[in-house]
């Protein structure tokens, strides 16, 4: 007996043909799935398995020899049983379900419905994308109205929020910027486009948020034009001197081989006596190449005088300690100056005709040479003060400052045989302006203290 009919019982051939009817009276399959042969599977076997008959699986798979000859791994076509069919059904619907879900969210993610307060701007932040490209799949224009309800397309379907925009857009140092009056009628969207920069960039270079309002007349930076950048770089790229004590214009001029005349133009002065300590000075095109390649603007270098790396480095420290913690105004400065002068019997005029041509009051100032604040006193002669007090002074702090520079005019005034040999004492040095006489630098120098002391 063929091992396919092994499960039948014995019976004369007549009686197959009524068994052959009874198997067609099975229910129709629920589909068709698939059976990979393992060893020891026979047809009968399989179809016991799936509810099925031995004809219905040899006649589905075509098997020759009645499918006695199975191989492992062989993949047969089987019907679904009624729970496999259910589950299928299931996966089915689900997947139909997540189709459509996925479809409703591309929907929305490529349209928004515009509401109440929205602006086109708005709109491209909230969903991450240009203002150019909203206005493009659109066919808008930056000055077009939109109403309640209406539908915008959004490019790219992406619905990042505003702020991942900002992130994305880029830097605002990236851009040369200018001043940009607002209209009537704009807003930050409209503006934005304008300057041909990302929304994004536009808020953060004018720290403002897409809820900010903006009204006409207010001033916001937008990303200059390529001929502003161009004048932007060409101002950026010239050379500039900081005003210093004891500087007069003449003495600048001859000093960076121009003139006079040449400064006043380059800077638009009118008055060649109304420069302040820590002025910043453009240096005319030809002056400034001939001063770079002479080192006249050497980081270590101040009234023809090099110091060492170690005295920069420790003004630049200084310099930025002071920054960081700040300082009095110029006007609570001046009061202190004038309060500590006749504290310890100094003519406040003289000490404030001092500090203004030293720092301009401000005691933020720290020179190459490591001259400290308000009274631009260096360290070894902070020591001296500190001796002359009776105790240590601080020369970064406002007040230990002014006393410092105060008590040593007045041991000036007390040792030099006048006036002007007191001032020239605290540019130059006492022992050095009795030995050496005043230098040219020193003269000029004293006629400015005196002139400001006039004016006090």
């Amino acid at each position: 007996m063929s091992p396919v009919f092994a499960h039948l019982p014995a019976t004369p051939p007549a009686a197959l043909p009524q068994m052959a009817i009874v198997q067609k009276s099975k229910p129709a399959p629920h589909g068709w799935t698939s059976h990979v042969v393992r060893s020891g599977d026979t047809v009968a076997d399989i179809a016991v398995r799936y509810g099925t008959s031995n004809g219905v699986i040899v006649q589905k798979n075509h098997l020759r020899g009645g499918g006695h000859m199975l191989r492992v791994g062989q993949r047969l076509a089987v019907p679904r049983t009624a729970k496999q069919a259910a589950a299928a059904a299931a996966k089915a619907r689900a997947a139909r379900a997540a189709a459509a879900k996925r479809r409703a969210a591309e929907i929305r993610r490529t349209t928004y419905t515009v509401r109440s307060g929205d602006t086109l701007g708005a709109i491209a932040a909230k969903r991450g994308v240009s203002l150019a490209s909203l206005l493009k799949r659109n066919r808008l224009k930056a000055t077009s109205m939109i109403h309640v309800g209406q539908k915008l397309r959004i490019p790219g379907g992406t619905s990042a929020p505003a702020k991942s925009s900002a992130r994305r857009s880029a830097p605002a140092k990236a851009y040369v910027t200018t001043g940009y009056r607002v209209r009537s009628g704009d807003t930050l969207g409209v503006i934005a486009q304008r300057a041909k920069m990302p929304l994004g960039t536009l808020l953060k270079l004018n720290h403002l948020s897409m809820r900010s309002v903006i009204h006409p007349g207010q001033v916001l930076r937008v990303k200059a034009s390529k001929a502003a950048a161009a004048r932007a770089a060409a101002k950026a790229s010239r050379q500039r001197y900081t005003v210093r004590s004891g500087d007069t214009l003449s003495a600048i001029a001859a000093r960076l081989g121009t003139t006079q005349a040449a400064l006043l133009k380059a800077n638009r002065l009118r008055n060649p006596n109304s420069l302040q300590v820590g002025q910043r000075l453009a240096v005319p095109a030809r002056a400034a190449a001939k001063a770079k390649a002479t080192g006249r603007f050497s980081s270590n270098t101040f009234e023809g005088r090099s110091y060492p790396s170690a005295v920069v480095s420790a003004a630049n420290k200084n310099r930025a300690h002071l920054r960081r913690v700040g300082v009095p105004s110029r006007a609570q400065t001046r009061q202190m100056i004038i309060n500590t002068a006749r504290r310890h019997g100094v003519d406040p005029r003289l000490a404030l005709a001092v500090s203004y041509q030293e720092s301009g009051w401000n005691q933020s100032q720290v020179s190459v040479a490591n001259a400290i604040g308000a009274m631009q006193v260096i360290p070894s002669s902070g020591q001296w003060a500190s001796e002359m007090v009776g105790r240590r002074l601080n020369l970064l702090n406002t007040q230990d400052n002014i006393t410092a520079g105060v008590v040593i005019l007045r041991s000036l005034t007390r040792s030099a045989k006048n006036v002007d040999q007191a001032i020239a004492g605290y540019y130059q040095g006492l022992y050095s302006v009795q030995k050496n006489g005043m230098y040219a630098d020193t003269k000029r120098y004293v006629a400015n203290i005196k002139a400001h002391r006039a004016r006090m």
